[in-house]
């Protein structure tokens, strides 16, 4: 028996597309990417950009990268890996349900937080106004994310992978794609409930300190409240053949979400994490203005930033360490 050639492969994968999806589902061929190539013989297109995305150093790095809380003691809190991981799978759930294309949904996942910087919204925040001040220029997580797979990783990913990318934060524009948009509104389902999680079990929280009537809506629990935003978020997508909430659901989520960046988000505890994330970023981009022969070549504004973004939390407190910490102080 001859092995399946590339457009067996792809004729039976549209045939099966035809007969499954949606109509209002995105398509995985023809594949539309910034370089023209040949698909892959056993693999979609969206499949063969999630693989490219997981086979990343810019992946691979953000299981040392901060969700919320930086450097802490523990080994069950969020990174900015296992939030991506969560935001994956509940978005090929709601895909599936929907019967949209999940490979697409899968590669927006994974890679929507490539380009975040260290110490997570803390890290952004820093590196943004001081770029804008030096460079005129700021920092956004989701244009970096972008760059990285398309400049820094060079990974020639298809136009509805990068287009869910760019436009999953707000602010980015509407994606083009229901796919995109469900990560888009999953991003924010995913990081509202682990992050109460994560600030019950770092003691910023108790759990008697959550709003007690959006909590009577959601649910009592993290996986409870997760089950209730998704059956909404299907139930009233697929009435309306767009990605929308329920109008109860959707502003009790946005409530609790008031509530985190009031309580966890811009908090106490945040706000003394934010004057130490200052010192270490802020220190080290002023170094690197100042010392550009540590830099990769480049444009000056690419090559600090670009650095900058692409640390770990480690590798970041590292490198301030070994340039500002007096040698005897450090052993």
């Amino acid at each position: 028996m001859s092995a399946p050639t590339v457009s067996d492969f792809a004729s039976a994968q549209q045939e099966r597309e035809a007969a499954w999806l949606s109509p209002l589902a995105a398509r995985s061929y023809p594949a539309v990417r910034e370089r023209a190539e040949a698909d892959a013989p056993l693999r979609t297109p969206f499949q063969r950009d999630r693989d490219r995305i997981v086979h990343s150093k810019a992946f691979r790095r953000l299981k040392h990268k901060t969700q919320v809380f930086v450097s802490p003691e523990g080994d069950h809190f969020r990174t900015r890996l296992t939030h991506t991981l969560e935001v994956t799978g509940i978005s090929r759930t709601v895909a599936r349900a929907l019967r949209l294309n999940e490979d697409l949904t899968e590669a927006i996942g994974l890679g929507h937080d490539v380009g975040h910087p260290p110490f997570g919204h803390i890290g952004e925040d820093v590196l943004d106004r001081a770029g804008r001040e030096r460079f005129g220029r700021g920092f956004r997580h989701n244009e970096h994310s972008l760059r990285v797979v398309s400049v820094l990783e060079g990974l020639n990913l298809t136009e509805p992978v990068r287009d869910g990318i760019l436009r999953h934060s707000s602010g980015a524009g509407e994606p083009a794609t229901l796919e995109g948009k469900i990560v888009r509104l999953v991003d924010r389902i995913a990081y509202i409930n682990h992050d109460i999680d994560d600030a019950v079990r770092a003691g910023v929280l108790l759990a008697t300190d959550l709003p007690a009537r959006e909590i009577a809506i959601l649910g009592p629990t993290g996986p409870a409240r997760i089950d209730t935003l998704v059956n909404d978020l299907v139930s009233h997508s697929e009435a309306a053949g767009d990605i929308v909430q329920g109008e109860e659901i959707g502003r009790a989520m946005y409530s609790l979400r008031s509530f985190m960046f009031e309580r966890v988000y811009l908090g106490p505890a945040q706000r003394e994490q934010a004057k130490r994330v200052e010192r270490v970023l802020r220190g080290l981009f002023d170094w690197y203005c100042e010392h550009p022969d540590e830099l990769p070549p480049g444009e000056m504004p690419d090559r600090v930033i670009d650095y900058l973004a692409g640390m770990t939390d480690r590798f970041a407190i590292r490198a301030w360490s070994e340039r500002f910490v007096p040698s005897g102080l450090a052993a």
